[in-house]
Parts: structure tokens; C-alpha cells; sequence
């Protein structure tokens, strides 16, 4: 059941994070790293991946998949968020403190094996009942 639970979150999460990327790309291209090629279409591509991987965590046939492709996501779209953090790049004029970077950044690699949790990729550290 919390599995469950958290794939529908997660599923709502990256489709929403997915729409902001396509509706409002300036945040995205702000931190985005200057090595990376082709920064607009990037974040765009990145949206379409959030928004497929989430409805793709809803479809049994092909949540193993998803559940890979966002953890891979998660993992590339890391260096943004050092980026976001090391750089102090305000957002709509606002910087954020550490308060908000350090959780952000630690929790990444939650987020990581929450995908492959949700997608039945892995059951560590749970047993399948």
C-alpha cells in the first residue's frame, strides 16, 4: 500500500515539475551548468521526461522503465541543483540558504531509489510481501 502511495506522489510530482519546466523554463535554465549544450532545449526535453516518466509510473507495463528512466533523470539533472546551490543563483530574486540547498542536495539520492522503488525495480530495504 505505501508503495502505492508513494508512486502516485512521485507520479503527481514529476508531472508537475515536468508542466513547470515546459510553462516556465527561466528557473530551470538559471541554474543550469554553462557546459551544458543547448540549455533551452534541455529543459525542455527534461520536462517532456519528467511528465512521461510520471505517467509511465501509472501504467504497470511499463512503470519497470520508468522507475529506471526517472532515477536516471534524478542523477543527471544533479549537477543543476549544485549548480543552484555553490553558484547562490536567486530564483525570481530570492536566494536560497543553505537551509534549503543541504536537505536538497542530501535528499537526491532518496529520490534516486524512490523512482526504482516506485517503478518495482528494487525492493531494498523492504522485503516483498
Amino acid at each position: 500500500m505505501a508503495r502505492t502511495i508513494f508512486r502516485l506522489l512521485l507520479a503527481i510530482f514529476y508531472i508537475v515539475a515536468g508542466v513547470a519546466h515546459l510553462k516556465s523554463p527561466g528557473g530551470f535554465l538559471a541554474i543550469t551548468p554553462g557546459w551544458v549544450p543547448y540549455p533551452h532545449e534541455v529543459v525542455a526535453f527534461t520536462g517532456i521526461a519528467e511528465i512521461a516518466g510520471g505517467i509511465g509510473l501509472l501504467i504497470p507495463r511499463v512503470r519497470y522503465a520508468a522507475g529506471i528512466g526517472l532515477a536516471l533523470y534524478a542523477l543527471c539533472v544533479w549537477p543543476a541543483n549544485i549548480n543552484h546551490a555553490v553558484n547562490d543563483i536567486a530564483l525570481g530574486g530570492t536566494h536560497l540558504s543553505w537551509w534549503y540547498h543541504g536537505p536538497r542536495l542530501a535528499f537526491q539520492p532518496v529520490f534516486i531509489w524512490l523512482a526504482l522503488w516506485v517503478g518495482n525495480v528494487t525492493d531494498w530495504p523492504f522485503r516483498k510481501t
